[in-house]
Parts: C-alpha cells; sequence; structure tokens
C-alpha cells in the first residue's frame, strides 16, 4: 500500500492562538532568504576589511608620493597673490598654490577646489581634511580610486588569484606547503580544534568531491525497525556480493549534523529502499538534524500517514 503525502506544511499545534502562529510562519519564510542574505553581507564585510582596503590604502599612498607636492616654503621665484606676504599664497610656475587649513603647507589650488567640489561624493556630511596631505589623499581617492572602479577590478583581480592559488596548491610544492601548514596549525592547543572544524565544513562547500553520489536510500541500521538515510556509492566487492548471493551495494551513512563525516556499510540490493530525494535534500535533512523535511516527504496534515486501507466490516 502506497502513503499518500501532502505538499502543505504541519498543521500548528491545536493549543497556538492565531497571532502567534502567524508569528512563527512568517519568520519560517523571512529567516531563510535573512540569514543568507547575513551571511553574504558578513563575508563581503570581512573580504573589504581585510583585503580590499589594505591593497587600496597601499596603493593611495603609492600614487599620493609620487603625485603630490605639497610646500612649507615658497621658491624664490613665487610671485604672492596679495602685495605683502605669501600668506593667501602664490604663483609659481603657472600654478596657483594657496596655504593649507593648518597654514604650514601650501596646496595647488586645482587640487584645493577639485576635493570641496566633490567631497560629498565619499558620503554625506564628510568633512573638509584638514591638511594638505589629506587633501591629496581625497584627491586621489576621489579621481583615480572612485569605488565604482576599484569594486569591478577588485573583485576582478581577486577572482584570478584565487584561481592560480587553487592551481598552485593543487600539486607539487604548493600541495607540500598546505600539508606542512595544516601539519603545524594541528599542533596548536585550541586553535587546532577551531581550525579543523573550518577546515572540514570549507573543504566539503568548496571543494571537488571526489565521491560520486549515485542515489539516496533508507536502510534499516543500525538494527532492525531503526532507519538511516544514506548515499549509494557504488555496488560492492565481489567477495561480498558472492557471500550474500545477491546484489550488493556501498552506502555512505553521513552523520549529524557534519554530514562530510561518516562512515560506509554494505547492504544487500532488496534491503535498500529508494528515496525520492536529491543528494542536496539529503544533505539539508542530515545538516538539520531531520528538522528540514523536504516538501515531498512531508506527512499529511493529520500528523500521520494516509494509507489506502481497506474498508473494514
Amino acid at each position: 500500500m502506497t502513503p499518500v503525502h501532502s505538499a502543505l506544511p504541519p498543521e500548528p499545534k491545536p493549543g497556538a492562538s492565531p497571532f502567534r502562529r502567524a508569528v512563527l510562519r512568517g519568520l519560517g519564510v523571512v529567516m531563510p532568504p535573512l540569514l543568507t542574505l547575513v551571511l553574504f553581507i558578513w563575508a563581503w564585510n570581512a573580504i573589504e576589511s581585510y583585503i580590499l582596503r589594505p591593497v587600496e590604502a597601499g596603493i593611495r599612498y603609492t600614487l599620493v608620493l609620487s603625485l603630490s607636492d605639497s610646500i612649507t616654503t615658497p621658491p624664490k621665484d613665487a610671485e604672492p597673490l596679495e602685495p605683502g606676504g605669501f600668506s593667501k599664497g602664490y604663483i609659481a610656475d603657472g600654478v596657483t598654490y594657496i596655504p593649507d587649513p593648518t597654514g604650514k603647507r601650501y596646496l595647488r589650488s586645482d587640487i584645493f577646489q577639485y576635493v570641496n567640489e566633490n567631497l560629498e561624493r565619499m558620503g554625506p556630511y564628510q568633512p573638509a581634511p584638514a591638511t594638505a596631505n589629506a587633501y591629496w589623499h581625497r584627491y586621489v581617492e576621489l579621481r583615480y580610486l572612485p569605488r565604482y572602479m576599484v569594486v569591478p577590478i577588485f573583485l576582478i583581480v581577486f577572482l584570478i588569484v584565487l584561481y592560480f592559488l587553487g592551481r598552485l596548491f593543487t600539486h607539487g610544492v604548493g600541495r607540500w606547503l598546505v600539508n606542512l601548514f595544516d601539519s603545524f596549525v594541528s599542533r596548536l592547543p585550541v586553535i587546532s580544534n577551531v581550525y579543523g572544524s573550518v577546515k572540514q565544513v570549507t573543504d566539503f562547500v568548496f571543494s571537488d568531491r571526489d565521491i560520486e553520489f549515485n542515489r539516496v536510500v533508507a536502510v534499516e541500521y543500525p538494527r532492525k525497525g531503526m532507519w538511516s538515510i544514506g548515499f549509494v556509492t557504488g555496488n560492492s566487492m565481489a567477495d561480498i556480493t558472492a557471500a550474500a548471493n545477491e546484489p550488493c551495494l556501498s552506502v555512505l551513512m553521513p552523520t549529524s549534523p557534519m554530514p562530510m563525516t561518516g562512515f560506509t556499510i554494505t547492504v544487500r540490493k532488496s534491503e535498500a529502499v529508494d528515496l525520492d530525494l536529491t543528494i542536496d535534500q539529503a544533505i539539508q535533512f542530515v545538516v538539520s538534524c531531520g528538522v528540514v523535511v523536504p516538501s515531498n516527504q512531508q506527512i499529511g496534515q493529520s500528523g500521520r500517514l494516509q494509507l489506502n486501507l481497506p474498508p473494514t466490516d
């Protein structure tokens, strides 16, 4: 007899108030995309804080050193803008210089004007730079390093660097260096536990899977009446198949909530029940410790399987 499943979510407990049921259903709808968005924002903020900004600052300092010409004393051939001294600035080689806000250095007037006119591009309520050097940094940032150019170029370069690092550390000396680093970190107290857990997750998520799963099955393991989900990796060994006198399967049994760890068992093909699940759906089920059940595998609204039983007298 084939059970009839419903794709609708189970009804809340009868004792729950309508307000509470509505709030819980709203959280169920909002939380998955919200947490996904938060995760991506956190990852981007980490990359921006620890990679993009230091690289951007280094490029900006290099450009400022090559372009800036902040002067403390006017040259001998300078002509004052007003008679009586250089308090208002001067002209030298056809370029106008004015005092910076501190009055200790002179700054090109075109740099001063460009920064003041475009300062709002860096955000509202941006204070004017306080020194000639700060004006040059703002000028380089506004003129040569605008965010709409820096971010796309950074992402392209970042992906190219990741590609070459992946190629480098896959084989040969690069692979040996990675193993050496892993061996060193594994000897450090406390840090080794955190690093090991993070590495397991990243290896599972980002690495190519060496084991190709054929399908998802359920087997009665570790005893009769207790069902476990596993991934079929292929046919079993010839000697085991001969001893069982029927085809056998090799099944990887993942563990919750870390499906990248597990163990392998061999079962008779007749004892493995094929499930209507994708590999990703099965992994979600294992990671959530059975909480996330695909819609096509949820039981009926009554909380029980609806069986097509014959009528009784």
